[in-house]
């Protein structure tokens, strides 16, 4: 939580201004992080090929002795890692996505699905883990807003296609906008609740395989100039499973991960929609199960 890194003082504070002391911890970061953008800057020429997590991967300190059992084990290929191997049996791209539109109800009925309301359940760090109403609004093609109502009072997160904003209980300001990568990534999320036009928004796809516990599924790996690029894990029923993007910061990419489970059939479109939603990143973990979706609404701009 908070006061892993920040001072106690915070719990006993109504303002931020306690986020502001320099622990030990905060100016050790911080040392770090000089530390690192020196080797960068010495060795490779400014680029960011050491990261913290070049060193810490999941550990506070680093190790220091080899580990035998990595050394030794199976290879294991590392679905975070922002550089993507193509697989040259994979099935092109066209056919990934034919199968996955199929899979969804068909291509004119994904493409008539142009705005839905939908109703159900969030849990996520800002409810304490517990599940509170839930309400969505969103319309082609990538315009969405997300109303949490937990005990603390809303959680807003809305794109309208070019900005983004979020609001939360705990947020220092009433409204803060997204920019850089948190802004791609707002984007991005919003586009895949219309997954109609996500093959054309990117302009090369890559294919391969993956492990997705114990299944064998394929990849699609998308890239666009100006933007990070997205992994897409698609089942053998053509279904879309997963979906990896990335956000580069100034210690290196940092990647959140969409699960979608639970597809049913929204009725009076006849297009399947991922019904279970799980959203994990460095910061946290969230997820959302829908009960309700109403189809072709109409949605006010505001």
């Amino acid at each position: 939580d908070c006061v892993s890194c920040h001072s106690p003082e915070i719990a006993n504070v109504s303002t931020f201004d306690a986020f502001a002391i320099p622990t030990p911890l905060i100016q050790r970061a911080r040392q770090m992080v000089v530390m690192m953008n020196t080797i960068n800057r010495t060795y490779f020429g400014g680029e960011q090929r050491v990261t913290c997590f070049t060193c810490h991967t999941s550990d506070n300190k680093p190790d220091v002795a080899a580990s035998l059992d990595l050394q030794y084990g199976p290879l294991v290929d590392d679905p975070y890692e922002i550089e993507f191997i193509p697989a040259f049996f994979a099935p092109p791209a066209d056919e990934i996505f034919a199968a996955f539109y199929e899979a969804l109800g068909g291509t004119d009925r994904v493409a008539n699905l142009t705005s839905y309301v939908a109703t159900g359940t969030y849990s996520g760090y800002d409810t304490g883990l517990a599940d509170v109403p839930m309400e969505i609004f969103a319309r082609a093609p990538n315009q969405r807003s997300i109303v949490a109502r937990g005990p603390q009072g809303l959680s807003v997160w809305t794109t309208d296609g070019v900005g983004a904003w979020k609001m939360q209980p705990s947020t220092p300001i009433p409204v803060i906008p997204m920019t850089g990568g948190n802004l791609t990534g707002a984007g991005i999320d919003a586009r895949m609740s219309f997954p109609g036009g996500i093959q054309q928004a990117y302009t090369e796809w890559q294919v391969g395989y993956a492990d997705l516990d114990g299944r064998e599924v394929n990849v699609a790996y998308g890239t666009k100039e100006g933007e990070t690029p997205i992994a897409l894990y698609f089942e053998e029923s053509g279904l879309l499973s997963r979906l990896i993007r990335w956000n580069i910061t100034a210690v290196g990419p940092v990647p959140t991960q969409l699960d979608f489970t639970d597809y049913r059939e929204v009725a009076g479109v006849g297009v399947q929609m991922p019904f279970g939603w799980k959203i994990t990143w460095t910061g946290g973990e969230v997820r959302i199960a829908l009960t309700d979706v109403q189809p072709n609404v109409e949605i006010d701009d505001a």
